[in-house]
């Protein structure tokens, strides 16, 4: 499954570089309900799909979406209260096979990525602003701050809003 081709660094710059000017914070709060509207009309079969071996599905990147926003509530608060701390890295594609993400249903990953997303974004707005420049060190893209964080999972969206739309248009 989505295996990393391309260096850490190059990756993070792509990521990074969705988010251009927009506000990130903004970003991440209509993030659900784009997701939702694309995910609605989508059919069974749209939501299976593969454009490639080895590629996600449409299932498969909002089980993905759900998890990795899993891990990011758990990082941010791991820095909050130790700040500095080592932040683990994980193997998405090892994730997506064992975790039988094509085996979730759709409702369930979009429902865990609403859920945290929002509670992800109520932690965001209660932060004191010294807190945004708290960080940890990443296994593999080393020192990241929450702000660094927020900023990464608005540009993590898009990466995966282009990929669903690419699948919806085929």
């Amino acid at each position: 499954m989505n295996t990393m081709t391309e260096s850490f660094e190059a990756y993070k710059k792509r990521i990074v570089g969705y988010v251009e000017s927009q506000e990130p914070m903004t970003l991440l709060g209509k993030m659900p309900g784009i997701l939702e509207a694309l995910v609605r009309e989508a059919s069974p079969s749209q939501l299976q799909f593969r454009t490639a071996s080895g590629k996600w599905s449409i299932n498969e990147i909002v089980a993905h979406m759900a998890d990795d926003e899993l891990v990011g509530a758990y990082r941010i608060r791991m820095i909050l209260s130790v700040p500095g701390t080592d932040i683990q890295a994980f193997d998405q594609a090892e994730w997506a096979v064992r975790g039988k993400y094509e085996q979730i249903p759709i409702e369930d990953s979009l429902a865990l990525f609403t859920r945290l997303r929002h509670t992800n974004l109520q932690l965001f707005h209660l932060l004191e602003p010294e807190q945004w420049d708290y960080f940890g060190i990443h296994a593999e893209r080393g020192k990241e701050s929450i702000r660094d964080i927020a900023l990464y999972y608005a540009g993590h969206d898009i990466n995966h809003l282009q990929q669903i739309r690419a699948i919806l248009n085929r």
